[in-house]
């Protein structure tokens, strides 16, 4: 067999090995959607796409890396084309997010494993943050110019942003009844536009020290 016909050989094997983990992707998603993080085994994802357990984990090799990969995929699917993505439309997306508790119960519990040394989660989360911060700067940049009514730049109060809509989710994973996500974020955003008035302090509101990462 020459060079050529070992590479040929190859390249459909590579097509069908990308095309298995985007429908272990999908099957993924399914499961959470129907039992939520925990009841997102390993197991019932091989089951769901007809493979072994061991055969999952030729794709995915923990079920971390595999969480991983579809809080990944569910960015890009979430993700706004160009530059469309703006204040309003962010509470459109908690409301979104209010649909579908699986999806956001996987997010929160991978945060928050995230956080101690060695996880697999940690370097996803880290600059994935880098990147939802600099987009949420570009957001209240086009909203507010170079100075939100506080007299916060655009670079400061995105991290505030960030907080607010993460920190939402998980008071409503705790208890739902009593915290409307929606509501509570369109709040928020109200108090962002109010100006606080001539004697709120903007002690060190000189120029922002924005991260310059351009998001997707």
């Amino acid at each position: 067999m020459s060079y050529g016909d070992v590479m040929t050989s190859k390249a459909p094997r590579s097509a069908r090995s990308v095309e298995r983990r985007a429908e272990i992707l999908r099957a993924t998603l399914e499961v959470i959607a129907e039992r939520g993080y925990r009841g997102a085994s390993l197991a019932a994802v091989a089951e769901r796409v007809g493979l072994t357990q061991q055969g999952l984990l030729h794709h995915f090799p923990t079920k971390e890396t595999l969480l991983v990969a579809v809080m990944a995929e569910r960015d890009q699917w979430d993700a706004m084309p160009g530059t469309g993505l703006r204040l309003d439309l962010l509470g459109q997306l908690v409301e979104y997010n209010a649909m579908r508790p699986g999806i956001v119960q996987t997010f929160s519990a991978l945060l928050g494993e995230s956080v101690t040394e060695g996880h697999p989660a940690r370097e996803f989360f880290t600059e994935r943050y880098e990147v939802v911060r600099a987009n949420m700067a570009q957001v209240l940049r086009a909203e507010y110019g170079e100075r939100l009514p506080s007299g916060l730049t655009p670079e400061r109060a995105a991290p505030l942003l960030v907080a607010v809509m993460d920190g939402l989710q998980y008071q409503w994973l705790l208890a739902p009844e009593s915290v409307d996500m929606p509501t509570a974020f369109r709040d928020f955003l109200t108090l962002l536009g109010e100006d606080p008035g001539p004697g709120a302090s903007s002690s060190g509101s000189g120029s922002g020290s924005g991260s310059g990462v351009s998001g997707g």
